[in-house]
């Protein structure tokens, strides 16, 4: 049988629609952005100002800025030190549940992909939380597969909850929610909210997302606009970088987050910059076409456009990459990473979502900070 596509504009039961522009403005200018028509005289020009236009962002992801990556780079680092010094802020991810409803051609927890499911108790919860509470961090990432049936908001914050007994710092990266349900896991402990478009090229996100609630491209997009509405504190962005033109891409990640900080002007902001990685079932999924020097590029980009912005670098990417770019321009890594459900102090209950490129342990990656003459940070935020 042939599976039934949905409308991905047309929104499921119970998701709450919200009155914003925001992505409106974003998709018109990334139907205008022709990179191809980018000369070096533009790219000059661009690196000549302290405040870069949409149209001068645009310049530095292009092709015709390749040759000038150690200019933007020299100018990053200044504005990397003048916003956030020479800390580094270090956090890890704790994967509570695998299991996900939709059908994404691209990720390991894929509903289709036969794979171990697993979901931790509060119990197991509360041993993981400890486990890593004693390498020193601070900061936690709590993440699910998108399920509501296996993994809902209360369920979710009861894990939020025992997280925030243990560290200052409690972020989330799960299924988009309504305004209240965030606001619902603020009240719980959460502090900021990831969540990733994946792609910006509509034609392509119907083509990658099969079915499941993720498919519908509208509500997944408002996410980070209903979980500053809920009262979180910080948001971040990220396209999949290799899933489809990953500088269309991240023309588009870099403007939905500028017009998100012009509209809530209070609100933290942080990047992202993942890539295709393999999986299980799926060794051959890698990006297409985006090498660490576009990889680079982009991250140059991102800083240059939102200097304040904090940026992530993750275990997706080899240990010598994430070591050159703290400080340049990521402000913050990730240490003693498992992506499986659990595996900080038993094993793993649930199998992976793709496969890590740097297994450093805290230990490992605070040395490496230090030896490269920058300042981890643990705690950067006090709870009242």
């Amino acid at each position: 049988m042939t599976e039934k596509r949905t409308d991905p504009m047309a929104y499921q039961l119970g998701m709450a629609m919200i009155a914003s522009d925001i992505r409106d403005k974003v998709l018109i200018n990334v139907d205008n952005y022709d990179y191809s028509k980018v000369s070096a005289r533009d790219v000059e020009e661009a690196l000549k100002k302290d405040h870069l236009s949409i149209e001068d962002y645009g310049a530095l992801l292009s092709p015709a800025a390749t040759p000038y990556l150690e200019e933007m780079a020299k100018k990053a680092i200044i504005e990397t030190r003048r916003y956030f010094g020479n800390s580094i802020g270090l956090f890890t991810p704790l994967y509570i549940a695998n299991y996900c409803e939709n059908n994404c051609v691209y990720c390991g927890f894929n509903c289709k992909n036969k794979i171990r499911r697993g979901k931790l108790s509060r119990a197991e919860m509360e041993s993981e939380l400890e486990a890593i509470a004693k390498t020193g961090l601070t900061e936690i990432l709590i993440l699910t597969g998108e399920s509501r049936h296996h993994s809902g908001v209360e369920y979710i914050g009861a894990a939020v909850k025992l997280a925030a007994e243990y560290f200052a710092t409690v972020g989330i990266e799960i299924y988009p929610l309504n305004a209240d349900e965030y606001a619902y896991l603020k009240k719980c402990g959460a502090d900021f909210v990831s969540v990733y478009q994946e792609t910006y090229n509509l034609d392509k996100y119907q083509q990658v997302h099969l079915s499941g609630p993720k498919r519908v491209f509208p509500y997944r997009f408002d996410a980070q606009e209903r979980a500053l509405m809920g009262g979180m504190r910080g948001v971040s962005f990220g396209a999949l970088l290799g899933l489809d033109d990953f500088r269309k891409d991240a023309f588009a990640t870099g403007l939905h987050a500028f017009f998100i900080q012009q509209k809530y002007p209070h609100a933290e902001i942080g990047f992202s910059t993942p890539r295709l990685r393999p999986f299980i079932n799926n060794a051959n999924n890698n990006p297409n076409d985006v090498h660490e020097q576009q990889l680079l590029q982009v991250m140059l980009a991102y800083r240059l456009l939102m200097p304040f912005a904090g940026i992530t670098i993750s275990t997706r990417e080899r240990a010598g990459f994430r070591d050159h770019v703290i400080g340049m321009v990521a402000t913050k890594i990730s240490a003693g990473v498992r992506v499986g459900v659990g595996g900080h102090e038993q094993e793993e209950k649930g199998d992976e979502q793709f496969e890590i490129s740097d297994p450093r342990s805290v230990t490992e990656v605070h040395q490496m900070i230090l030896n490269r003459g920058l300042q981890p940070v643990y705690r950067d935020y006090i709870r009242v």
